[in-house]
């Protein structure tokens, strides 16, 4: 398998948290939630590089943080763009040209396990572009501007998307080229390689790896990781 370069973008401003600051830089048992996020590909045997992109006010703290948890493969720290979109892209151009398979995870997504992000990279070795993704629990309907009910969506082939998501880089780096030129915004990178009509592989991922956005999801996180300490 060849060598990995993540890319997180951890520039999020984390309005609906409501902590005042980013989000990423909560406490989740007593380590910051991006410093789970990060020691978990430093972790892992095919990772080589890491750059992390964040907003211009936080780059002296991620680079404490970086310091003090000793995360030796963050190679690069990168001021993002305006969206996350922007953020990726930049953090793709820090890595070295070596690198030619790119992850991309969210800096808020901390509870991915290394057994599930080596299973990922198994699974989608033939794959120049795949995602994670979750059976959707819930009913699922379409409505109009009105909040009428259009209809409801056949729930079997309906996913909840998750990061990580890998690409070669050659595409991936077209794909944000020509977004980029076209102002084109995608939801998430996967939906730019979409929009330029390469196809992209599913592989099934796990309902623990959550995002981090509100506090509902903070304190679940605490609980799965005290579930997982338990378990051990």
């Amino acid at each position: 398998m060849v060598n990995i370069g993540i890319v997180i973008p951890a520039a999020g401003q984390g309005k609906r948290m409501g902590a005042g600051y980013n989000k990423q830089f909560l406490a989740l048992r007593d380590k910051p939630i991006l410093a789970h996020t990060i020691g978990l590909f430093e972790e892992s045997d095919y990772v080589s590089e890491i750059v992390v992109v964040g907003a211009e006010g936080d780059i002296p703290t991620i680079e404490e943080l970086v310091s003090f948890y000793d995360l030796k493969k963050v190679v690069k720290i990168c001021i993002g763009g305006v969206l996350r979109q922007d953020s990726v892209r930049t953090g793709v151009r820090a890595l070295s040209p070596t690198i030619q398979r790119i992850v991309v995870h969210d800096g808020a997504r901390p509870l991915l396990t290394l057994p599930a992000f080596h299973k990922f990279l198994k699974e989608t070795e033939t794959n120049s572009a795949a995602i994670m993704g979750v059976p959707i629990k819930d009913t699922v309907k379409q409505v109009d501007s009105a909040g009428n009910v259009l209809e409801t969506l056949p729930r079997d082939y309906l996913r909840a998307v998750q990061t990580p998501q890998i690409f070669d880089r050659g595409i991936l780096e077209e794909a944000h080229e020509r977004a980029s030129a076209s102002s084109y915004y995608g939801t998430d990178d996967a939906s730019l390689l979409e929009w330029i009509g390469h196809p992209v592989h599913m592989v099934e991922g796990m309902q623990e790896n959550i995002k981090v956005t509100t506090p509902e999801d903070l304190w679940l996180a605490e609980r799965i990781l005290t579930m997982r300490e338990k378990e051990r």
